[in-house]
């Protein structure tokens, strides 16, 4: 488990709260969605392993992101999105997120209406989220270190195997667009 503090959350107080803790870091997220967020599921690093987490949210959407970071190299700084009912006089939701990290933006996925959220750090990053759901993500929050993954996790991982200069630059600058129909660079 890694020292952090929670931030947030966006969204309405309903369904069901999960919490998938702290890690050391984000290694890959996968989003359902459509008009809202429908669900989530985030893999971390635990100790230079990875850890999937249980899927959050519902059954529903037609839209599949499989977001894949250059882990430890790259790591997840910002979240930010929509929240608001899909049908008047509805919950809140979560109804579109973006994801950036300290070298790609990955989205908008979802619909951008509703209130805005935004949470950004220049001096740690995002090992964690929790939130509430139920048929859809109601809410969402997130775990923030305000330690970076260190160049010894870097050296640890090029010993087995994995030289993160052999992406290629222009995979890093790319901004992705999910729901706009465009490649999403993973």
């Amino acid at each position: 488990m890694t020292k952090s503090i929670q931030m947030g959350p966006w969204g309405a107080n309903v369904g069901n709260y999960w919490d998938d803790g702290a890690y050391g870091g984000v290694r890959e997220i996968t989003l359902v969605y459509n008009t809202c967020i429908d669900s989530i599921q985030v893999t971390y690093d635990n100790n230079d392993k990875s850890f999937r987490a249980v899927k959050h949210g519902g059954m529903g959407g037609t839209k599949i992101a499989q977001i894949k970071l250059y882990f430890p190299g790259e790591f997840l700084i910002s979240v930010n999105g929509y929240y608001g009912p899909v049908v008047h006089g509805g919950f809140p939701v979560i109804r579109s997120l973006t994801l950036k990290t300290n070298r790609r933006t990955f989205g908008p996925f979802g619909v951008q209406e509703g209130t805005p959220f935004n949470y950004f750090t220049s001096s740690g990053h995002i090992v964690g989220f929790y939130g509430t759901s139920g048929w859809v993500l109601d809410s969402i929050g997130f775990y923030v270190s305000s330690t970076k993954p260190c160049i010894f996790k870097r050296i640890k991982m090029k010993f087995a195997g994995f030289d993160h200069r052999k992406v290629k630059d222009d995979e890093y600058d790319q901004k992705t667009k999910g729901s706009k129909g465009y490649s999403w660079g993973i």
